[in-house]
């Protein structure tokens, strides 16, 4: 066991929605990936999904019982989507984000839109 550097993590990788495992903690991945543009409407039906913002800006849209809004989270910001909540990430410049989920969680969700050709479906990927 060695320490991970982000930065370092993040400079092995060129690929946008992409996520990189860079640790599991208990029976939770670690993941970090660059993301620009948008994601897809998606929702995780058994997890919630932790966002940390380590550089750039990230614009979740939600639907909820309430109605549709957007949050927006700037580097250094957090933010739990809770489980059962469809959302849609966007990011309006390039951005690098951390996320937490339980390992084999799917980066487009249980149910989800028709995925773009830009955007990975994948559990993760191990860090080179």
């Amino acid at each position: 066991m060695n320490p991970i550097s982000l930065s370092a993590a993040l400079a092995s990788f060129s690929e946008q929605w992409s996520p990189r495992i860079v640790t599991t903690v208990n029976d939770y991945d670690v993941r970090v990936t660059h993301v620009e543009g948008e994601h897809l409407w998606h929702v995780h039906d058994g997890t919630d999904e932790f966002f940390l913002v380590l550089e750039g800006e990230l614009r979740i849209s939600l639907r909820e019982p309430a109605g549709e809004r957007t949050v927006t989270l700037p580097k250094g910001s957090v933010f739990t989507v809770p489980r059962g909540v469809e959302h849609k990430p966007y990011a309006p410049v390039p951005t690098d984000i951390l996320l937490l989920e339980p390992t084999g969680t799917s980066t487009v969700g249980d149910r989800h839109d028709e995925v773009p050709a830009h955007v990975e479906a994948t559990t993760g990927h191990t860090l080179a």
